[in-house]
C-alpha cells in the first residue's frame, strides 16, 4: 500500500492506494476517516486522481460524518477544583495525599487519594476503566437481546483505549468500546452499543445500515449530537 494524495480546491485529500486483482476502483473512507483506494492491477495514478476528484465532495461528507464519533480530549492537569465527567454528570475533583491510592465519588466529587498526586490522572484512568468494562455491559445486554431476532451476538463487549474511535466492531464479532465513553451519558452510550450492533448485521454504512440504525434508535442523531460534547 503507498500513500498519496490530491489536491481539490484548497482541501488536501490524503489516501491509501492498493493495488489487486479486481476489475473496478473502490473508495472507503474508514471511521478513522481514513480513505483507501483499491484499484485494479496497472491502473494509472492519473486515472486514480480523477476518480478521487469526481467522488470529492462524497469523501468529504463521509469524512465529516465521522468525525462527529471521533473523541475530543481536552487536556486536563488532574488537579483539586477541575471537573470531569461521570455517565453524562459533572463531578470536581478533589486530589488528596494519602498513604493508600484509591478513586470514590461521593455526592458531586470524584475523590483521588493517592501516595503522589502526579499519579493522579493514571488511578482516575484506572477507575474509568473499571466502571465502563461493568457499566458497558450492564448496558449493552438489554440490546444485545433485542438484536437476536437479527441472528447476531456479539463475542463479548471489550475495552479498548482508542484515539479516533468511540467503538468498533471486528470481523469476529468483537464490540470494542472506547473507556472514556464512560463519561457520556447511558443514551449516548448506548447509542455508540447500538451502532456496533448494527454492524454485526450490515458491515459497512450502507443504506440498510442507517434503515436499521433508524428502527433500532429512532433519535441517533440527537444521542450523537449530545456524545460530541463529551471527550
Amino acid at each position: 500500500m503507498m500513500e498519496h494524495s490530491v489536491q481539490f480546491g484548497s482541501k488536501k485529500i490524503d489516501y491509501t492506494l492498493q493495488f489487486s486483482k479486481r476489475k473496478t476502483l473502490g473508495i472507503t473512507v474508514n471511521p478513522d476517516t481514513g480513505i483507501l483506494i483499491k484499484a485494479p492491477l496497472d491502473t494509472p495514478i492519473e486515472k486514480v486522481e480523477e476518480k478521487i476528484k469526481k467522488r470529492a465532495l462524497w469523501i468529504i461528507k463521509q469524512q465529516s460524518y465521522f468525525l462527529r464519533f471521533l473523541p475530543n480530549p481536552v487536556k486536563k492537569k488532574y488537579v483539586s477544583g477541575e471537573s470531569h465527567y461521570f455517565m453524562g454528570r459533572q463531578f470536581r475533583l478533589e486530589v488528596n495525599e494519602s498513604p493508600k491510592n484509591e478513586v470514590a465519588y461521593k455526592g458531586r466529587f470524584i475523590e483521588i487519594s493517592t501516595k503522589k498526586k502526579d499519579k493522579a490522572k493514571s488511578l482516575l484512568d484506572d477507575w474509568y476503566k473499571e466502571k465502563a468494562k461493568a457499566k458497558f455491559a450492564e448496558i449493552a445486554t438489554p440490546w444485545i437481546a433485542k438484536f437476536k431476532k437479527y441472528d447476531v451476538e456479539p463475542i463479548g463487549i471489550f475495552i479498548q483505549e482508542m484515539a479516533t474511535r468511540w467503538g468498533s466492531c471486528t470481523p469476529q464479532g468483537k464490540i470494542i468500546l472506547n473507556p472514556k465513553l464512560i463519561k457520556a451519558p447511558k443514551r449516548c452510550i448506548e447509542y455508540v452499543i447500538i451502532h456496533e450492533l448494527c454492524h454485526l448485521v450490515h458491515h459497512n454504512h450502507t443504506k440498510a445500515f442507517f434503515d436499521l440504525q433508524d428502527i433500532m434508535c429512532p433519535d441517533w442523531e440527537k444521542r450523537k449530537k449530545k456524545l460530541e460534547e463529551f471527550g
